[in-house]
């Protein structure tokens, strides 16, 4: 599949009434257990493809006697407890804008698949748990190191309260310009603003 770039949106914009179909691509990353999942699920035009989906059907040889087997089997049964390392998803802005959602994987064992899922990026959606700050730092670390745009999504869909923008700012030391937003991963109207506050701030710090 192939991404316009935020230069192309940008050059593009002006004209929209002409302009051609467009995908783009968005990050959603956070911390493990942030809710990445469950916001390109509750997004997504299609069904979202997971990682999982591949990796669930494998199975480790059986067979082997004593330790070896039980060793097998626990090993088995944490790969299958364990979190899905990336989402694909697709939702339909408007007419001629389609996202493609990437989510990024949280642990800090996928860390180098960011090399490859950052390039064409539009922009990014950063999870917080504000309870959890420290969780999304390795994430918020990388969005900025490779120079994404990006606004926090705070998620209280686990019945969290809503904190004050202020103290999201200070607990994950934001610049002023960065979107702070209340959402709701489970609810697609919800997720769907977060989004397009993410295309909106894109463009705009994209702009000469």
């Amino acid at each position: 599949m192939v991404f316009a770039d935020s230069g192309a949106c940008r050059e593009r914009r002006g004209n929209a009434a002409t302009a051609p179909p467009m995908a783009l691509k968005v990050l959603v990353a956070g911390g493990p257990g942030a809710g990445k999942t469950t916001l390109v699920g509750s997004a997504s035009e299609v069904g979202p493809l997971r990682a999982e989906d591949f990796l669930g059907g494998a199975r480790l040889p059986y067979g082997r006697p004593g330790r070896m087997r039980e060793a097998a089997e626990a090993e088995e049964a944490d790969a299958h407890r364990a979190t899905v390392a990336m989402d694909f998803g697709r939702i339909t802005l408007s007419g001629r804008l389609t996202l493609c959602l990437l989510a990024a994987p949280g642990q800090e064992c996928f860390r180098p698949l960011w090399e490859e899922l950052v390039p064409g990026a539009l922009g990014a959606v950063l999870l917080a748990d504000i309870r959890r700050p420290r969780d999304c730092l390795g994430a918020l670390d990388r969005l900025q190191r490779h120079a994404v745009p990006y606004a926090v999504a705070v998620n209280y869909s686990d019945g969290a309260g809503r904190p004050p923008k202020g103290a999201v700012r200070a607990a994950l030391g934001l610049d002023a310009t960065v979107p702070v937003l209340p959402c709701d991963v489970r609810d697609r109207g919800s997720v769907r603003e977060v989004l397009a506050s993410v295309v909106e701030h894109a463009m705009t710090a994209g702009a000469p």
